[in-house]
C-alpha cells in the first residue's frame, strides 16, 4: 500500500484517477476471466456478491463522498446540506435518465425484458450497456475523490480516494463474471463472453479521468461533484443491486453480505483516510 501511495503521489490528480480506475477495470477483467475455466456459479454466490457490492457502494457514497462534501461546503461558507442534497438528486436523476433511454439488459433477465429505447442489439451488447450504466458512476466517484484530494481540500485525502478505488475494485470482481456467464450460457464462446465481461468496466477509466479533470478545473463545485457521484451510485444500488441480490430468494444471505460490505468499506475508508 505504501508503494502504491508513493507512486500515486508522483502523478497529477487526473492521472491518479486514471491509474486507480485502470486497477478497478483490471479486477473486473479478472472476474470475467473465470468464465474461461468454469461453467457456472451458484445463485447463492451471485446473490452474496450483489449484496456485497450494494453495501460497499452505499458506504463509499457516504464516507468517501457525502461526508467530505459536507465538510468542504461548510469550510467554504455554504449551508452544508444544500450542495449535498442538490448534487445527490442531480446525480440520481442523471443515471435515471440514462437508464430510461439507453437500451440495456440486466444479467439473469430474458432478452425480451430489456429496458430503454427498443433496439435490435445482441444480448451481449445489451448486457454491456447495463454494466456501463452501473460502472460509470463508480469511475466518476473515484475521479472526483482523487481530484479533491489533489487540491488539498478539507475532508478529501489520497488515502480515502485509494480506499474508494480498492473497495470498488473488490466488488468489481464478481461483476465481470456476472456479465460473462449468461453470455456463455446463451451460446457465445468462452473468449467472447470474457471480452464482453471485461469491457463492461472500460467506462470506469473514462469517468475517473474526466471526473478528476473537472474537479481540478472547477474546485468551488467540488461539494456538488462529490454529492453528484454519491447520488449516481446510490441510485444504482437502490434501482439495481438490492433488487437483483434478492431476486433468487437468498434474501438473508444478500442482506448479510450487504451489511458486511458496508462495514468493510467503512473500516477501509476510515483506516486509510
Amino acid at each position: 500500500m505504501d508503494s502504491a501511495l508513493s507512486f500515486l503521489q508522483t502523478l497529477s490528480p487526473p492521472h491518479q484517477a486514471l491509474a486507480a480506475t485502470i486497477f478497478t477495470w483490471g479486477l473486473t477483467a479478472l472476474g470475467a476471466s473465470l468464465v474461461l475455466f468454469t461453467r457456472g456459479v451458484s445463485s447463492r454466490l451471485l446473490s452474496a456478491a450483489q449484496g456485497l457490492a450494494a453495501g460497499v457502494m452505499l458506504a463509499a457514497s457516504f464516507w468517501s463522498l457525502l461526508s467530505p462534501a459536507l465538510e468542504m461546503a461548510e469550510a467554504q461558507g455554504m449551508v452544508p446540506w444544500i450542495p449535498a442534497a442538490v448534487g445527490l438528486l442531480l446525480g440520481a436523476a442523471f443515471v435515471a435518465g440514462i437508464d430510461k433511454v439507453l437500451p440495456h439488459l440486466h444479467p439473469g433477465f430474458a432478452r425480451d425484458q430489456a429496458e430503454g429505447v427498443p433496439v435490435r442489439w445482441s444480448q451481449g451488447a445489451l448486457l454491456l450497456a447495463a454494466m456501463t450504466i452501473h460502472n460509470l458512476p463508480e469511475g466518476m466517484a473515484v475521479g472526483v475523490s482523487f481530484g479533491g484530494a489533489g487540491q488539498g481540500v478539507e475532508g478529501a485525502t489520497l488515502g480515502s480516494a485509494m480506499a474508494l478505488a480498492l473497495g470498488i475494485g473488490l466488488q468489481n470482481l464478481p461483476e465481470g463474471l456476472a456479465v460473462a456467464l449468461p453470455l456463455y450460457a446463451a451460446g457465445l464462446s468462452r473468449w467472447r463472453a470474457f471480452m464482453f465481461g471485461q469491457a463492461s468496466a472500460l467506462v470506469e477509466p473514462v469517468g475517473g479521468y474526466f471526473g478528476a479533470l473537472f474537479v481540478v478545473n472547477a474546485l468551488p463545485f467540488l461539494p456538488y461533484a462529490l454529492s453528484f457521484a454519491a447520488g449516481a451510485m446510490i441510485f444504482v444500488v437502490i434501482e439495481e443491486l438490492i433488487p437483483e441480490s434478492q431476486r433468487s430468494g437468498h434474501t438473508d444471505l444478500a442482506t448479510l453480505a450487504a451489511l458486511g460490505g458496508f462495514v468493510g468499506m467503512m473500516i477501509l475508508d476510515v483506516a486509510l483516510g
